[in-house]
């Protein structure tokens, strides 16, 4: 992997953590599309993000996957959400505890939150090769 100048010193916790709960083709995407421009904020979020939050041991990968569909969920970052429910199932989150989070979100979030949560949750699970039928 060829790695844009200015990713060079991004912190290696914060990348292993993001490569494992993101998987190596997202990050490799991500560090392809960096440039001048955006080398700077792909380094922020390495180092807080993944280095300085998800390394924490305060709560295991998984709780943090919970929190973040919820977040995500409710602010509407639809984009984010598919991601983070993939990195949720490699987290070991079944769909059934993925669909508790979204019902949730519902109560706490409203109804308009939690339906787009689970059309997105619905259309990623799909791609994974989870229709539902198990």
């Amino acid at each position: 992997m060829s790695q844009h100048p200015s990713t060079q010193h991004w912190d290696p916790a914060g990348e292993e953590v993001r490569r494992a709960v993101l998987g190596d083709e997202h990050v490799d995407r991500a560090v392809a599309t960096t440039d001048d421009v955006t080398a700077d904020f792909q380094d922020f979020i390495t180092r807080y993000a993944w280095g300085g939050i998800w390394t924490r041991p305060g709560l295991a990968r998984r709780d943090r996957s919970i929190v973040t569909l919820s977040v995500l969920a409710a602010l509407h970052h639809d984009g984010e959400l598919g991601m983070h429910v993939r990195a949720a199932r490699r987290n070991g989150l079944t769909r059934e505890e993925i669909q508790e989070v979204l019902l949730q979100v519902g109560v706490y979030a409203g109804v308009p939150a939690a339906n787009r949560a689970f059309s997105v949750a619905q259309r990623v699970l799909a791609e994974l090769g989870e229709d539902g039928t198990d």
